[in-house]
């Protein structure tokens, strides 16, 4: 895609990052992950999450009551679940450690989000998660901006009563024609403590490619004052099952807009993988992922492979429903 565009796209969207990491850990809530056994396609996972094709459908996951938020999921009918990683950062052209450091889009990330707003414009969304992150929250606007469906998204700012107050919406008509964004610093990237702004060549080079490899890939041996991806995990799936199943079961269609790290723990927990399979996933960035939550159930559907391929939406018979109806508004 042109240059311009993406200038256009950076230059259209003002926002602001409200850190990395909650200002008080005391009040995290941390739920152990439940790993079950290995599902029958998880040696592909890898592949087919950086894969610009239709992926085939693994056998669905039960999901277990939550102890936190206290809901069972029932029988209702089918949502939309869309994990994005984030577009290309800055610190990722340049072989950087970024973790929690809050660094944005290079104009090829940009590009990568708005490609990944084509890939999902026929998908409803009916509410967008994203981490605290600029990175994340700049991927999760140009991809909506993309969406068929045309509604504005909005973040909404709860941090306190009077950002609450100021944010407020006051036409109805208006709400009807946005999208709800919230923001949690759960679903941020994993903390690289004293790795953070280091080029990763040269930290190999300085402690030894077999130890850089251990805390970058280990899932339970952090690097200097950071955290591991299973601390990573504990954080962003209790806020997966806290905050966003609910939504799901009540019927909303829900994207995720976050980092490689939060995004490979929600994944371990909706298709069971184990800590060494988890290890060896890898995320691309700017390719959706698409799930579907039927009757307590997630079934995995991959990658969307382009905008013009009506299959591709044509998964379940309310997704081409959904589908035609778009086209009904559009002409």
């Amino acid at each position: 895609m042109a240059t311009s565009t993406s200038q256009h796209a950076l230059s259209s969207i003002k926002l602001l990052s409200t850190g990395c990491l909650h200002p008080d850990k005391r009040n995290c809530r941390v739920l152990s992950v439940s790993v079950g056994r290995r599902c029958p396609s998880a040696r592909n996972l890898g592949l087919l999450c950086a894969s610009n094709s239709q992926s085939s459908v693994i056998e669905p996951v039960q999901l277990p009551r939550s102890p936190k938020s206290g809901v069972t999921p029932k029988k209702s009918g089918e949502s939309a679940l869309i994990l994005i990683r984030h577009g290309e950062s800055l610190w990722n052209e340049k072989n950087l450690f970024t973790g929690c450091v809050d660094v944005p889009l290079t104009p090829k990330g940009v590009d990568e989000a708005i490609d990944a707003g084509k890939r999902i414009c026929n998908i409803p969304v009916d509410v967008i998660y994203t981490s605290s992150l600029i990175r994340a929250q700049m991927t999760a606007m140009l991809a909506m901006m993309q969406h068929r469906r045309k509604k504005v998204p909005i973040i909404l700012h709860n941090e306190s009563e009077q950002a609450h107050m100021w944010s407020q919406i006051y036409s109805e008509e208006t709400k009807k024609q946005s999208i709800p964004v919230i923001t949690a610093w759960q679903l941020n990237e994993r903390m690289y403590g004293e790795l953070q702004g280091l080029n990763k060549q040269e930290t190999a080079d300085r402690f030894g490619k077999e130890q850089v490899h251990e805390w970058r890939r280990s899932y339970d041996i952090p690097p200097p004052n950071g955290e591991s991806l299973e601390m990573c995990a504990e954080r962003a799936v209790a806020y997966f099952k806290d905050q966003i199943i609910p939504k799901l079961v009540d019927g909303k269609h829900v994207m995720i807009a976050a980092h490689g790290n939060s995004l490979r723990s929600i994944i371990m927990h909706l298709d069971k993988l184990t800590s060494q399979e988890v290890i060896s996933l890898e995320l691309s960035t700017g390719i959706p992922m698409l799930y579907i939550f039927k009757e307590g159930k997630f079934i995995r559907r991959g990658s969307p492979a382009g905008p013009s391929e009506a299959g591709v939406y044509a998964y379940t018979k309310n997704l081409a429903q959904y589908r035609q109806k778009l086209d009904g508004i559009v002409q």
